[in-house]
């Protein structure tokens, strides 16, 4: 009931990630990332120790393959998970359970890594891949690219009601966390909206937080 994928950038080193679901919430419980060190989707009967574990690891010295392979062997009920991750040097890895639901694969190439349950077909994580490839400009663009991709090929089975996208880029905290919980409509395309709202102000809010002496002004009323 998710499809996703987690993606560096290689030319600034950005880590992101953009996730899609017929459940609530699946940000919340789902997506991972760590500047400098790396992107973790875990999803499908979702065990949310697993992305932060999967960053451990990482953080630790190992590669996206070495972690994965740590974590079959720690996580608990392995064969209904699903975990995704890159690393810093661009390095992919993926766990699929025998156990994921309905139709499920993955894919994955340098500096991205898809996956997908219950999807509609099993070309949806090649597509998104593949759109992710395709696509150029700042990392949370080709994100939404690679997501609306995977979307035209198929998705999933039945609609999707939750998506989120999540940036991590040299500080301690995310630099973008846009997440829609539940819409009856398109959630991805909500995300990209808040996206194209978001993206703008992306630096200065990074700026107002390192040093609020010279940030931008807030544009609010008031603010002179």
């Amino acid at each position: 009931m998710t499809f996703s994928l987690v993606a560096r950038c290689a030319e600034t080193g950005m880590f992101g990630l953009a996730i899609s679901s017929s459940s609530p919430a699946v940000a919340a419980r789902c997506a991972y990332a760590r500047a400098g060190v790396g992107a973790v989707a875990s999803q499908n009967v979702t065990d949310p120790t697993l992305g932060p574990l999967t960053l451990d690891l990482m953080e630790s010295g190992l590669t996206a393959a070495e972690a994965i392979e740590e974590v079959r062997a720690r996580g608990r009920h392995i064969e209904y998970r699903q975990v995704l991750a890159v690393d810093r040097a661009g390095g992919t890895a993926i766990h699929s359970g025998p156990n994921s639901l309905g139709i499920w694969t993955q894919a994955q190439g340098r500096d991205v890594a898809s996956g997908g349950n219950l999807l509609a077909n099993d070309t949806v994580p090649q597509a998104i891949v593949a759109g992710f490839g395709a696509s150029r400009g700042h990392l949370g663009d080709r994100l939404i690219a690679a997501m609306r991709a995977g979307l035209a090929a198929g998705g999933e089975a039945g609609p999707v009601r939750s998506a989120g996208l999540l940036l991590v880029d040299e500080v301690s905290w995310p630099v973008a966390d846009l997440r829609c919980d539940w819409s009856e409509g398109c959630p991805i395309e909500h995300i990209a909206t808040a996206w194209e709202v978001y993206k703008p102000q992306l630096d200065a809010y990074i700026q107002r937080a390192l040093d609020p002496r010279e940030a931008p002004s807030y544009g609010v009323p008031g603010d002179e």
